[in-house]
């Protein structure tokens, strides 16, 4: 009908509506509530602004703050809040971009005369962004041609360049359309004021007004390089994080401080389990007694896993021919991540690898194969070496010298689908072995521009990952170009214990390398096929791996991990001999034992070790000796049980860690016989 318009809900229904009629209008049709809720809408899949006139026809959904696209509404608006106020508090400050980022937000300044922010600072632009939301200005949205868009940021060197990278090339250029300030292929831009002192360059959309705010709270300053080039100038950024809602502020902000509490750099040292000693360069750790030992377990029980499954070790050197990587194509796709080479043997090139595929493709390679071989499962502890810029260099998480759990699985085409699905079985177990159980899959398709290989190839690659996927049972979520350029992959997504997701297991399929290698076996016709081949890292690399079991269990690891399980403290120095008894026939149990004798007084030494989160502090006093009994602190629990059996502790001590068991969960030991 003439004068109306009628748009598409979520659900199917539609809803007609005066011509006109704005994406608010929409939500106030719905409902008062879903009226008062809204902060933006996505319409024909694009988020717009409340305020944005509906077409005939269109597909429309509101957008509320408890929602991913909510809360990336919100903080966006949030950061543009925070610009306004510090160029209130620093006339002439040049603003640069200002994203909404995973649990928050940032923008990016150059003070006036060099002007640095101090900690007491960010309370001063904090209490002027809340005065800001008091006074609920609205967000309103312009367009400009390009020419009047830099007469109007004439004052402002960042802003002008992203307008003028526009103008020349089409293009927002780095860092422009990320922060959402402009459109590529823009020949017009919009910007956004929200009172007469300030405006902004962006894409929106934004909330209706500055009233929707203020579950939020500024958090640190940082350095950051103009567009990412060290060359160009180094701006303060400051970060924030915004919410829908006190409590969930709250509860982000109770995050942070748990994640502080479980940094593994900090437990790494307070632990005394690795290092980063300067002497030998950034992102080279070394492993001290007790986190090699603990390193050495988790490796071992790997291993015979591995060892059940059908796998054969293999090993390779650390440094290769370039030939290698030039048949690979990692000199083509990854040479920015690699170390640079060594000239040797008359100007012959080598590298230390990045990669340990090309050479389990060798050792397939070094005579011929059969059909009744595949599939062939080769497995390796194997160091390679990246060359990570300093500056996303952090901890056991992104290092230089990094070892990967590598397996390479060679199978005949009509084995692919059994090997997917018996390795991401393989794999998942594991995981649990380890105490890892909240599992989400992610699935990487192929990197435009970035990729080697037919796309009828990509295409049943993809195709049968994605369907080895779903059998899992999992949540499976696309990562759109995210795959290595020979192949899709499937990644293991764990929720940790605070929440936060890490990528682990990778499971890679690909046809590409063995095309590359010529990589052939005889089957049972008597002719030459050419095998697949699954790329397979379990824990994705030791050291990452060591790092999130660590920040999962706050330190306190499983009594199987744990560098020492048992340490036994006798209360005075004539209940010695006992103690060492005790400590004997832990070890006699496969169990790590050792005596902190009575050279401090027994309240310390308790306090020490559950510092140290042993698992068991076992007490010898006056009783325990004729009795043959101890006290049990366990950790986890505040009072000790007095008196138990030692055959009863060490019984149950010895379960644990065949269970691969927390002593917070309890068990036997604590029952006094």
């Amino acid at each position: 009908m003439a004068g109306e318009v009628t748009v598409r809900l979520p659900d199917g229904s539609a809803r007609t509506l005066p011509a006109g009629s704005t994406a608010a209008d929409l939500a106030s049709a719905i409902g008062r509530r879903l009226a008062a809720d809204a902060l933006a809408a996505e319409v024909d899949g694009e988020l717009v602004d409340l305020r944005r006139v509906l077409p005939d026809g269109a597909t429309v959904s509101i957008v509320t703050p408890a929602s991913d696209q909510g809360r990336a509404v919100l903080r966006h608006s949030t950061a543009h809040v925070l610009a306004q106020a510090v160029t209130a508090l620093w006339p002439g400050a040049e603003y640069a971009i200002g994203p909404a980022i995973t649990d928050g937000f940032y923008y990016d300044f150059d003070l006036p005369g060099g002007a640095r922010f101090t900690d007491a600072d960010l309370e001063r632009i904090e209490a002027e962004m809340r005065r800001i939301v008091g006074e609920d200005q609205p967000f309103v949205r312009e367009e400009l041609a390009i020419h009047d868009a830099l007469s109007m940021f004439a004052g402002q060197a960042y802003k002008r360049e992203i307008i003028a990278g526009v103008a020349q090339q089409g293009e927002p250029g780095f860092g422009a359309e990320a922060a959402g300030d402009v459109a590529p292929g823009a020949t017009t831009v919009s910007i956004y004021r929200n009172s007469d002192a300030f405006v902004d360059l962006c894409l929106g959309p934004h909330v209706p007004s500055t009233g929707r705010l203020g579950h939020f709270k500024l958090q640190r300053v940082a350095g950051a390089y103009w567009r990412g080039d060290d060359k160009r100038p180094q701006l303060q950024r400051v970060y924030g994080t915004a919410w829908e809602s006190a409590k969930a502020l709250e509860e982000h902000l109770h995050r942070l401080e748990e994640a502080e509490r479980r940094d593994h750099r900090r437990l790494g040292a307070d632990l005394d389990l690795f290092s980063f000693p300067p002497e030998i360069g950034s992102g080279l750790a070394v492993f001290h007694p007790k986190g090699g030992l603990m390193r050495r377990l988790m490796e071992d029980y790997s291993r015979q896993r591995h060892e059940a499954g059908g796998y054969e070790f293999v090993y390779s050197p650390h440094i290769t021919k370039s030939d290698l990587f030039e048949t690979s194509g990692h000199l083509d796709w990854f040479a920015d991540g690699m170390f640079p080479p060594m000239e040797l043997d008359e100007g012959q090139r080598y590298y230390l690898k990045p990669m340990n595929c090309p050479f389990h493709i060798m050792i397939f390679k070094s005579r011929q194969r059969s059909y009744r071989e595949l599939p062939l499962r080769f497995f390796e502890f194997g160091t390679v070496y990246r060359y990570e810029k300093s500056g996303v260099v952090h901890g056991l998480t992104r290092v230089r010298g990094l070892t990967q759990d590598d397996a390479h699985i060679f199978c005949a085409r009509e084995q692919m689908a059994g090997e997917l699905e018996s390795t991401l079985t393989f794999v998942l177990d594991l995981l649990r072995d380890y105490g890892l159980d909240d599992f989400y899959l992610e699935l990487s398709t192929k990197p435009p521009g970035k990729a080697v290989g037919t796309d009828e190839e990509w295409e049943e690659a993809t195709t049968t990952l994605r369907t080895v996927a779903e059998s899992m049972d999992l949540d499976l979520v696309l990562d759109e170009g995210g795959g290595a350029f020979y192949g899709p992959k499937i990644s293991v997504q764990v929720r940790d214990a605070i929440g936060r997701s890490w990528q682990l297991s990778t499971v890679q399929l690909d046809f590409q390398l063995p095309q590359r290698f010529a990589m052939e076996y005889v089957g049972a016709d008597n002719a030459r096929h050419r095998p697949i081949m699954i790329h397979r890292a379990l824990f994705g690399t030791v050291e990452r791996f060591f790092a999130i079991l660590l920040e999962h269990y706050a330190g306190a690891m499983p009594t199987w991990l744990s560098p020492l399980q048992v340490v036994v403290l006798p209360v005075r120095d004539d209940h010695d001999a006992y103690a060492r008894h005790v400590a004997a026939t832990c070890a006699a149990a496969g169990l790590r034992a050792e005596v902190d004798p009575a050279s401090e007084p027994l309240g310390a030494r308790i306090r020490r070790h559950r510092m140290q989160k042993v698992p068991y502090v076992l007490v010898v006093g006056d009783d325990d000796v004729p009795a043959g009994t101890v006290g049990v602190n366990r950790r986890g629990t505040k009072d000790p049980d007095k008196g138990v059996f030692l055959d009863v502790v060490v019984a149950a001590v010895a379960a644990e860690v065949a269970a691969h068991g927390l002593p917070e969960r309890g068990g036997d030991v604590a029952v006094v016989r």
